[in-house]
């Protein structure tokens, strides 16, 4: 008998064992929720150890006061109020107190004003503001399919900081060194917006910026030729998924059927809501966030020159609804749940630290158009192979 097999079976029982029991690794105590039949594996798992630290991250900020919708418009008693001009005064400054605690409680005011002018628009923070307030005004109008009553706030993605804590953008770290790993395809490292996991790293700019085909799935078990998608496509989908289900704090099964993965109609109705959650990410993306590029500077932008982006986590937060479904509308309606002016600056023409008003221009046609950007549920693709998600 070789001497050094007991050896290394002792070696290797005694590594698994620290593995175990050794500082630092953890095996949290889980909670399960059965939200389906007995015994048809539809459970929703989550980690008990990191439900009070949720709690206390998703607390809902009371609004200053209760404001009075009687009195002067904001734009007939201050300048360049762009976007909430049909707000009354009182309402004006409640908002405006408020979106301070939301995005600057250290900086205050000065956060996105010059204190000598409030008027100016030379501080871009005001600029990118006064956009977001835009979107978030078209969400609660727009994207009822995917936020419901409850609605957004600036407060959902921003938690009392001038930049989320979530967001994306497109990472190509570690670079190739080359040779025989000149081209890895965007795998093979830890893909921090896919759940760390070795999946395609950059898959949130296919699907959440552009429309990439999602649900690859096969429904069949050999080809049958109407279907091109292959291990690299399904990766992509992998990586996508890891994204949500971090990002919400649930696992697969909150909306998928664990018996029919492709099968809509067999599907908890959570699917339905991502769906569309889908689409108001790209729309957000595509016609909010990439248009402010040549406002924001350069260490608000990810490595390669791109802004950072929304993704689920930026108002999911680790939990399934934001701010466990808790709604902050009913004190800011007219502000927010409601359209003010739609029209978009020439963001081209933006100087930093000189430009005191950009003129809106009389039109939007210029930004991208998703396809089925306002799709209802009637317009949920029937499910092949190669089916949009």
């Amino acid at each position: 008998m070789k001497l050094w097999i007991p050896f290394a079976i002792s070696a290797g029982s005694l590594l698994t064992i620290a593995s175990f029991v050794g500082a630092g690794w953890d095996a949290p105590p889980v909670e399960t929720t059965q939200i389906g039949h007995r015994g048809s594996g539809m459970y929703i798992h989550r980690d008990v150890e990191k439900q009070e630290a949720l709690k206390a991250a998703n607390v809902v900020p009371p609004a200053p006061w209760q404001a009075d919708p009687a009195g002067d418009k904001a734009r007939d008693l201050y300048e360049n109020v762009q976007i909430l001009g049909d707000l009354s005064d009182d309402q004006f400054n409640q908002f405006m107190a408020s979106i301070t605690e939301w995005v600057a409680p250290e900086a205050g005011c000065n956060y996105c004003h010059n204190p000598e002018n409030l008027a100016s628009d030379e501080v871009y923070q005001k600029v990118v503001a006064r956009r977001m307030i835009q979107m978030t005004q078209a969400i609660n109008v727009d994207w009822k399919s995917h936020v419901g009553q409850v609605g957004a706030t600036c407060y959902t993605c921003h938690r009392g900081q001038g930049i989320p804590t979530n967001y994306w953008f497109e990472d190509l770290e570690p670079k190739p060194a080359g040779n025989m790993t000149q081209n890895r395809e965007g795998q093979n490292v830890a893909a921090r917006f896919g759940g760390n996991a070795s999946l395609p790293q950059n898959v949130l700019k296919d699907y959440l910026l552009d429309a990439k085909p999602i649900r690859v799935h096969a429904t069949t078990a050999l080809p049958t030729g109407t279907s091109q998608a292959g291990t690299k496509e399904t990766e992509a989908t992998w990586s996508l998924m890891m994204h949500m289900s971090e990002s919400l704090g649930v696992n697969c099964t909150t909306c998928h059927n664990s018996r029919a993965f492709n099968d809509w109609d067999q599907s908890p109705p959570q699917r339905v809501t991502a769906w569309h959650g889908i689409r108001m990410a790209r729309d957000i993306n595509a016609n909010y966030m990439v248009g402010l590029t040549s406002v924001f500077p350069e260490h608000r932008k990810g490595p390669e020159g791109d802004v950072f982006k929304v993704g689920c986590a930026t108002c999911h937060a680790g939990v399934q609804k934001p701010l466990y479904g808790v709604s902050m509308l009913q004190d800011y309606v007219d502000s927010l749940a409601k359209k003010g002016p739609t029209a978009v600056p020439d963001f081209t023409k933006y100087q930093p630290g000189t430009t005191q008003k950009m003129e809106p221009l009389q039109q939007s046609s210029t930004l991208q158009k998703l396809p089925n950007q306002q799709a209802s549920i009637l317009e949920l693709p029937a499910d092949t192979s190669q089916g949009k998600n």
